[in-house]
């Protein structure tokens, strides 16, 4: 599907407890004594030195208010795989090199050469790189948060293409965003955009639901950004509970087909999200 290979989850065992104990308001001197999980061994597991036993994660879990099945499944390296299918358009992942990690970012197409970009990664050398052949033009850019990883190829690429505008969340320094607030939606031929303000890992923050338009009952796409990824939320930099809240009312609202595309790892589904993700599952 790329040039990097299968996609890793972003996020392993010890990357969801840190980001739980934020959530919780709670130190790891303060998770143990309230687990009862010796403080070493919570510190090798943030340390991605998990050994924590069943017994150990379901304290953990209970503490933590997370999905014990779910964490159970990081920490044994074996999250389900969601079946990705249906979806009435074409997606193209593009997952470009940043740093230690890896971004993405997807060109949507509904046949023939022109397309939909969301996010345009770390650079435009890399974007380049990752770009599907077949697709020659493209319609429209949007933007999930002005992070360096998801933003690095924007200026080319609305130069290389003649657009004088980008959607985007609502924000003072980009002349070129057209801005787009909670339920704001962009038609196209066959499929429309909706935009909806989910503020947490970033103060600007926007996911998009991509709808076929041409009839009833077809799988829809969720742009999630640094909100949702499989097994995991975005980190909440700018406010960890506003990152929970939103994540839990966006997934509220897909249908179970929904394919969730993130800004980093794995494709997934809402079914299987609210199934096995620690932060999401009931």
């Amino acid at each position: 599907m790329d040039h990097l290979g299968k996609p890793a989850l972003e996020d392993e065992l010890g990357d969801v407890l840190e980001k739980a104990a934020r959530h919780a308001a709670l130190t790891v001197e303060s998770l143990a004594k309230a687990s009862g999980v010796e403080l070493a061994r919570i510190q090798d597991a943030l340390d991605y030195r998990p050994e924590l036993t069943q017994a150990e994660l379901g304290r953990l879990a209970r503490v933590l208010g997370l999905n014990e099945v779910g964490l159970n499944a990081l920490a044994q390296g074996a999250y389900p795989e969601a079946e990705l299918t249906g979806l009435p358009f074409h997606v193209h992942p593009l997952r470009m090199p940043f740093g230690v990690g890896v971004a993405n970012a997807y060109v949507v197409s509904t046949g023939g050469d022109t397309a939909i970009l969301f996010d345009t990664g770390a650079s435009h050398a890399e974007l380049h790189r990752a770009w599907p052949a077949r697709i020659q033009q493209l319609e429209s850019v949007y933007v999930t948060h002005y992070e360096a990883e998801h933003i690095g190829g924007l200026e080319v690429v609305l130069q290389e293409t003649g657009l004088d505008h980008f959607y985007g969340p609502a924000n003072g320094r980009w002349a070129q965003c057209r801005g787009l607030g909670e339920g704001a939606t962009v038609q196209y031929d066959r499929i429309a955009v909706t935009a909806f303000h989910t503020p947490g890992h970033a103060a600007e923050h926007n996911c998009y639901l991509i709808r076929d338009t041409t009839g009833p009952g077809r799988p829809s796409l969720l742009i999630s950004g640094d909100l949702i990824f499989a097994g995991s939320l975005g980190g909440g930099y700018f406010c960890c509970q506003r990152q929970l809240t939103h994540s839990r009312r966006i997934l509220g609202l897909l249908a179970d087909d929904t394919i969730i595309a993130p800004g980093h790892g794995p494709l997934t589904t809402a079914a299987n999200e609210r199934r096995f993700n620690p932060f999401l599952a009931g």
